[in-house]
């Protein structure tokens, strides 16, 4: 039972540290991975060939992980967004044409006249308008946008990173598992040598059957441990290949190189290798949460001047041009005939009126009007206008909306700045903690090897006194299991050292590999 709970112990820990802040990416691992088709989004990828190492896993990983696809489609929605910003600097235009049925008494839209007519209208015109000035918030919001789009595309990097500790945790939980069966697998083999002797001395009468009967207690116990091992070693398998977005299928396939891990006493300069402060100004610079921080703070600081912006007059241009047509609008045309005479009368005091005729005519032309149709073509063109305006806006109330934005942004800027001092810190906080679980890993790797040794030692010569009768299988059986537990937390303590060591490497920089 005590063994058991130091395996479960040490299993959450890598994964708790890895989905906290564990990423600093140097720029050679801050590309883009080339995106997988569409189509292949939503199921496991097939299995690739293995053995696997670290760093194969990890580079798998980073190409087919779903979380760094979506992180990566979050960015270009920003882009398409910042695309958005710039054309909202550009002009606005457009055209319009309507159709009109209009039945019984109507007005004409050209005449004014109303007419027990049945009328067909058309209206087109095209427009555009431009904003001069508006506070300079168009532009403010453009360089916002491309803050914006930076900081997304540097999410990407720390998607990349999580991922990449992520898998690290995994591969090396296999790694222990592995090693924990291997020992099991040891102790359990010695545990049935034990029993096949104990057997031989009972029917001797070598040893009384109370040593047997405890002997193949203590085989149960270690077939009840390897089997604990081997489902451990199952789930963290199934874990990595989940992270790999590997068919499921192929996870009893699924292979691992395991490497050969020095000793960690052997590193005796650890504070000199792995020491805090230069490790933070290290990642400081390159970890991508702290970039991606510091963009924010200045699109803040970019929003206060939109916000600012309202208080400012907004002036626009706008122009167009514009016709119509009516079924009902006729054309007048003069049509002169014939000449008639029209007598000249002259002045005569003595004929009635004033006024006698004379003996000259005048010949005048006999002038009538027709009406015709109006063409459709003919109609756009007469009737064609175009207008030109400017368009002055000047806030002067608009209930407290432009002073309570700015008091928004404001408090805004010190949030972003906030976050950003917040990530620094917990940045320094978890290097900090990786240090010093590293160290205590290493110290602790150092104690167990030497209680190791010791109780290897107790362990033979309680070995030996029980294959002689001179133990009883209850302290026979304590011996055999402080050894057991001696060694599950010798192989935690190390595989726990350098993965809080793999930790602070990627974080100086360093590639992920064993």
């Amino acid at each position: 039972m005590k063994r058991r709970t130091i395996i479960s112990a040490f299993f959450p820990r890598p994964l708790a540290l890895a989905g906290v802040l564990l990423a600093a990416a140097p720029a050679a691992h801050a590309q883009t991975p080339v995106a997988p088709p569409a189509a292949a989004l939503g199921t496991p990828a097939s299995s690739a060939t293995g053995p696997w190492t670290l760093q194969a896993a990890v580079d798998y990983a980073l190409t087919h992980n779903l979380t760094v696809r979506a992180t990566e489609l979050t960015a270009q929605q920003q882009e398409a967004a910042q695309r958005l910003n710039r054309a909202a600097l550009l002009p606005t235009a457009g055209l319009t044409g309507t159709q009109g049925f209009n039945f019984g008494t109507n007005r004409d839209p050209f005449t004014n006249q109303f007419q027990q007519l049945n009328v067909r209208s058309n209206n087109f015109s095209a427009t555009a308008q431009v904003t001069l000035f508006s506070g300079f918030q168009l532009r403010n919001t453009v360089k916002q946008g491309q803050l914006e789009a930076q900081a997304a595309r540097i999410d990407i990097d720390k998607a990349r990173n999580d991922l990449s500790l992520d898998v690290a945790s995994s591969f090396l939980q296999l790694l222990l598992a592995q090693e924990l069966i291997r020992a099991s697998e040891a102790r359990l083999s010695t545990v049935r040598e034990q029993v096949t002797r104990s057997e031989k001395l009972l029917r001797a009468g070598a040893v009384a059957e109370g040593n047997v009967l405890d002997s193949r207690a203590q085989l149960a116990g270690e077939e009840r441990t390897l089997v604990t091992a081997q489902n451990q070693r199952d789930l963290a398998q199934l874990a990595l290949v989940q992270q790999l977005n590997l068919d499921p299928a192929t996870a009893s396939r699924f292979e691992v190189v395991v490497p050969a891990l020095p000793d960690p006493t052997a590193f005796a300069a650890t504070a000199d290798a792995m020491d805090p402060t230069a490790t933070f100004e290290l990642a400081r610079q390159s970890l991508p949460e702290i970039k991606a921080a510091d963009l924010r703070v200045l699109s803040a600081r970019r929003n206060l001047d939109i916000a600012r912006g309202a208080y400012y007059p907004r002036l626009t241009l706008a122009g167009g041009v514009q016709t119509g047509f009516s079924s009902v609008r006729s054309q007048q045309q003069r049509v002169i005939g014939d000449p008639i005479a029209v007598p000249v009368l002259q002045i005569d005091p003595a004929a009635p009126g004033g006024y006698a005729p004379s003996p000259y005519v005048l010949l005048s032309p006999q002038t009538t009007f027709q009406q015709l149709d109006y063409k459709f073509l003919d109609q756009l063109s007469d009737n064609r206008g175009e207008f030109i305006q400017f368009s002055l806006n000047v806030p002067i109330l608009n209930g407290l909306q432009s002073r309570v934005g700015v008091q928004r942004a404001q408090v805004n800027i010190q949030q972003t700045e906030l976050q950003a001092e917040q990530t620094r810190l917990q940045l320094r906080q978890t290097i900090q903690q990786s240090y010093a679980d590293a160290v205590a890993a290493q110290r602790r790797f150092a104690a167990s090897s030497r209680q190791v040794e010791a109780l290897t030692l107790a362990f033979r010569n309680a070995e030996i006194r029980f294959n002689n009768g001179l133990l009883n299988g209850t302290d026979f059986n304590i011996a055999r299991n402080n050894l057991t537990a001696a060694e599950s937390d010798m192989i935690q303590a190390k595989y726990e050292f350098f993965f809080r060591r793999k930790v602070l490497d990627f974080y100086q920089g360093k590639p992920l590999t064993l």
